[in-house]
């Protein structure tokens, strides 16, 4: 039997507060979250004074809901999991400052997660609605895609994750803010540009794919991103106002053709048939539509979260931390917050 059965699970590696009671069995007992898009919203972009600051209003009282609605109290948790890389230093010290005093207080272990580590495991996640299919497990590829980071993984084991492809500039979540910011939507706009893009002509704007035709894995969005602000200024209001929704297609499609050709490269090199797509892109409606389709054709089987679980959370820390855990592993007061991953994270530093 594990020794660890519950523990409770912080985010705050950017903009999200989040808290996650998660068990040994991978269930995630409950899990809220605090949105700060609206407070960032006026200045198109996350500010980080203010991403902290929130932060700090909102932590506590939700682990006191958290504990609430699952009928515990603190002295019910047996650890504590908490981001402490890679992300906003300011957003990451208020996590673990709580963390640390939590575990103090309770006198109970608690560690410090990679949170590029909690999205590849997300799929694993289990819940009253979802689960992962029942034959996948390790190894697995791994498309990561969010508005800080977009990587390819080979998953091979708990701990054993190796980069084998990631962008060389630009993620595609940045991409997708950048060009919305461009048409003039709020922040965030990539889901705008999901809604718009469903009545749009994805051939309407030839845009670049970065990289697509070359034998790496690597990808590149700077270009389109540039090539997509080019464009916009190029045209007068009246034509961005009758195409807007071609437009989004356009841009939209070219992003994701290139994630998913080089998932489809990674396949042909690896030959790995169980494949996990993460990530707050991966709520993205014609991204999940064309690596399903993809997998079908294939044979492969995907894992996709739901959006809860793809987004920025604390479940996923929740069960990267309670696994090392009960692996005997633990973190000392003295770690801090990292704005990046330790090499030490990935069997490779590619």
């Amino acid at each position: 039997m594990p020794k660890f059965k519950r523990v409770l699970a912080i985010e705050t590696s950017c903009d999200d507060t989040s808290v996650a009671v998660v068990n040994s069995d991978n269930h995630v007992l409950n899990m809220l979250a605090a949105n700060q898009d609206k407070d960032h919203a006026l200045y198109g972009g996350i500010v980080p004074e203010i991403a902290s600051r929130n932060h700090t209003f909102t932590l506590l009282p939700l682990v006191n809901q958290v504990l609430s609605k699952t009928g515990m109290k603190l002295q019910d948790i047996d650890g504590i999991a908490v981001t402490n890389r890679p992300g906003l230093i300011g957003a990451l010290i208020v996590g673990l400052t709580s963390a640390k005093s939590l575990a103090m207080s309770l006198d109970i272990p608690f560690i410090g997660v990679n949170h590029l580590e909690g999205h590849l495991l997300a799929p694993f996640l289990v819940d009253d609605t979802y689960a992962p299919p029942s034959n996948f497990n390790y190894p697995f590829l791994a498309l990561a895609v969010s508005g800080g980071h977009t990587s390819m993984y080979v998953v091979h084991d708990l701990g054993k994750y190796e980069i084998i492809g990631r962008t060389k500039d630009d993620a595609a979540g940045e991409a997708f803010d950048k060009f919305a910011k461009t048409l003039g939507f709020e922040f965030p706009g990539g889901v705008k540009i999901d809604q718009m893009s469903k009545t749009g002509d994805v051939t309407f704007v030839d845009f670049p794919r970065g990289l697509i035709d070359s034998s790496t894995l690597d990808m590149s969005f700077s270009g389109l991103k540039s090539s997509g602000m080019r464009y916009v200024q190029s045209i007068t209001a009246e034509e961005k106002d009758k195409n807007i929704n071609s437009i989004c297609a356009s841009f939209q499609e070219a992003i994701v053709d290139t994630l998913v050709t080089k998932l489809n490269l990674a396949f042909k090199k690896y030959k790995i048939k169980n494949v996990v797509l993460t990530g707050g892109v991966s709520a993205n409606s014609r991204l999940r539509e064309k690596t399903l389709e993809w997998a079908r054709r294939r044979g492969i089987t995907v894992a996709i979260p739901p959006l809860r679980y793809c987004t920025d959370n604390a479940a996923m820390i929740g069960i990267a931390g309670i696994q090392r855990l009960n692996r005997g592993e633990h973190s000392d007061m003295g770690i801090g917050p990292m704005p990046d991953y330790l090499k030490s994270d990935f069997v490779n530093e590619y």
